[in-house]
């Protein structure tokens, strides 16, 4: 039987008004939520997707997490918990009410999932395929990207970062 995760001091999550895109992970990792910062795992690769594919000016650290709202960047996590590994954490315990009233109140343009695993949570099923989703919520278009975790390089598929990039961009324009 799955251990039940236990609510969290994650970090702050970064949902607000006039974001261009806000990335939903699965759940904060434990040393990442016991320093408050998002994506702190020594072999998680968001930091420099994101300044590969030129959506923040150069790879920021995850202490940095903060600064992403000036380039239009949020980040949330559909599970609010913490010290539980992905296989530890039960499937359909999930915010997703919560996630999708925070999409309607803040309307970013895009929510897009880094990672398979929080897509299916918050769809409540496993057949998630990679890229632009059918259905917005709203004016909101949800994208699914392969995780950066390093635990999930299998999957790893930089094309549709940068499809998503190539989208954010259009909208955006480049930061200095």
């Amino acid at each position: 039987m799955p251990k039940r995760a236990t609510p969290s001091a994650n970090p702050a999550e970064l949902f607000r008004p006039k974001l261009i895109v806000v990335f939903c992970g699965h759940a904060t990792r434990r040393r990442p939520a016991a320093l408050k910062q998002y994506y702190g795992d020594a072999g998680n690769h968001f930091w420099s997707v994101l300044a590969a594919t030129n959506l923040t000016p150069r790879r920021l650290a995850p202490a940095d997490f903060k600064l992403l709202p000036t380039f239009g960047i949020g980040l949330t996590d559909i599970f609010k918990t913490e010290e539980a590994a992905e296989a530890e954490l039960r499937f359909g315990l999930v915010g997703r009410t919560s996630l999708r009233t925070k999409i309607l109140e803040y309307q970013p343009r895009f929510l897009c999932f880094n990672g398979k695993q929080a897509a299916q949570e918050f769809y409540g099923t496993e057949a998630i395929s990679y890229g632009m989703q059918a259905d917005p919520i709203d004016s909101t278009n949800l994208y699914v990207a392969p995780s950066t975790s390093g635990a999930a390089r299998g999957e790893w598929d930089e094309g549709l970062w940068h499809d998503l990039a190539e989208r954010i961009l259009r909208i955006r324009g480049p930061v200095a």
